[in-house]
Order: structure tokens, then C-alpha cells, then sequence
């Protein structure tokens, strides 16, 4: 169930992108790498926008 009906995001979508976001910042902060996180997070946000454009076509 998404957060809101014009956010792709379920709840626990949102809660894993906020806690990869707040390691994200960490390991900038301490001058190591993101990549391979900011690939997850991006990889979670394609996911959720795919599972919104098939519902969508179903709505039509």
C-alpha cells in the first residue's frame, strides 16, 4: 500500500531508502564510496515506479 496515492512508495519501501540514505551521508561524511548503495536505492525506486505503471494500466 503506498504512503500516499500519488507516491509509488509502500511503507517499508520509503523506511529501506531513508535508511540507506542516512548510511549514504555517513560514508560521505567519512569520505568512503556510495555507489553501491546509491545503485539500491535507485534499483528500490524503479521497482516501486514499475508496480505503479502496471496498476495504472489497469485503472484506465
Amino acid at each position: 500500500m503506498a504512503l500516499t496515492d500519488k507516491d509509488p512508495h509502500n511503507i517499508s519501501e520509503i523506511a529501506r531508502t531513508v535508511a540507506l540514505g542516512y548510511r549514504i551521508v555517513r560514508r560521505q561524511q567519512k569520505g568512503k564510496g556510495t555507489a553501491r548503495l546509491e545503485k539500491r536505492v535507485e534499483a528500490i525506486r524503479e521497482k516501486a515506479q514499475a508496480r505503479e505503471d502496471n496498476r495504472g494500466k489497469g485503472r484506465q
